[in-house]
C-alpha cells in the first residue's frame, strides 16, 4: 500500500521545480523591460551602492547559514553521545 508519505515526495518535489522555474522564467522576461532603470542607476554613478550591498546581504546571509551549521551540527553530536 502505497502510503501518504511516500507518495507526497514526488508530488512536493515536481510542484517545486516547477515554480522554480516558472520563477526563472518570468525574471528572464523582465529583464529586457528594465533596463532603463540599470542605465540610469549606471549613469549615476550608483550601481556601484547597490552592488555593494547585494554583496553586503550576500556575505550577512552566508555567514549565517555557516554558523547555523556549525549548531547544528554541536547539536547533532550532543544528541548522538547522549540519547536520553
Amino acid at each position: 500500500m502505497l502510503t501518504l508519505k511516500r507518495f507526497m515526495k514526488p508530488i512536493t518535489l515536481k510542484i517545486s521545480f516547477l515554480l522554480t522555474m516558472l520563477f526563472a522564467m518570468s525574471n528572464m522576461q523582465a529583464q529586457n523591460f528594465e533596463t532603463a532603470m540599470a542605465d540610469q542607476f549606471r549613469a549615476d554613478g550608483k550601481i556601484y551602492v547597490v552592488i555593494a550591498v547585494m554583496a553586503i546581504v550576500f556575505v550577512g546571509i552566508t555567514i549565517y547559514l555557516f554558523t547555523i551549521d556549525r549548531k547544528i551540527s554541536k547539536l547533532e553530536k550532543s544528541l548522538k553521545d547522549n540519547p536520553s
